[in-house]
């Protein structure tokens, strides 16, 4: 068992959708669908971490993180359809320990969870780092960071995610098809020219930083990151 996850959410679908992926992680999940709800059962029930909606009924985001901090220290990640900085800026300074915004890959939510919990309470069993290090190359699937010779590129989660899952396993080859089952999962409805796309695009991010290392085509099955230890 992780924890136990609240979500406050009005929204029915998204709220279901959290519900399905974080017990999928082990997660005891519970739900409040107005603001006024879940500062009772953040008090009550003693959460590990919640899921916060900004625009709810009753009372607010802003207002239930508020009342929460008030005599509670329970991890807070902020969901709204808002990404302008000054929101984000307001729910970070109420307390709140991350800030996700609609709409939002699960995976890299999942991934915000447990970074959260490490930072804020080590004592939560959690997965392990998911972070990479190679020549002038970080990849870190905690905070969806990629670095490349000290700077970091904007990146979007399935690439990241794809990088990650590639150097997780240097020199192996994936064939396209592996790859949508493992990197894509059983939530998606697509082709191998996807991979194909989203290899190009790291390519351009990528290609001529190092001779450590390379994304390659191994022509007639697939791509992997090799791994050059002899330089």
């Amino acid at each position: 068992m992780q924890g136990k996850a609240l979500i406050i959410e009005d929204d029915g679908n998204i709220a279901e959708l959290l519900r399905l992926y974080l017990e999928k992680e082990g997660f005891e999940v519970l739900r409040a669908a107005d603001g006024g709800s879940g500062v009772r059962m953040a008090l009550n029930e003693d959460p590990t971490i919640i899921l916060l909606d900004i625009m709810l009924p009753v009372l607010d985001g802003w207002q239930v993180c508020r009342k929460i901090r008030e005599s509670s220290k329970v991890p807070i990640i902020m969901l709204t359809a808002k990404g302008e900085t000054p929101d984000r800026i307001s729910g970070l300074e109420m307390g709140a320990d991350d800030y996700v915004v609609k709409p939002f890959e699960v995976k890299e939510l999942l991934a915000r969870i447990h970074a959260v919990l490490r930072r804020t309470d080590p004592s939560v069993k959690t997965e392990a780092e998911k972070k990479l290090s190679f020549d002038k190359l970080v990849v870190n699937l905690d905070s969806y960071e990629l670095v490349v010779d000290g700077k970091k590129i904007d990146t979007p989660p399935k690439e990241m995610e794809l990088l990650y899952h590639l150097a997780s396993s240097p020199n192996r080859v994936y064939t396209r098809n592996q790859l949508l089952d493992e990197v894509w999962g059983f939530d998606y409805f697509g082709d191998s020219r996807t991979v194909d796309v989203h290899i190009k695009r790291l390519r351009e991010k990528l290609e001529g930083v190092s001779d450590h290392w390379a994304l390659k085509t191994v022509w007639g099955v697939g791509y992997k990151f090799e791994l050059n230890e002899s330089r």
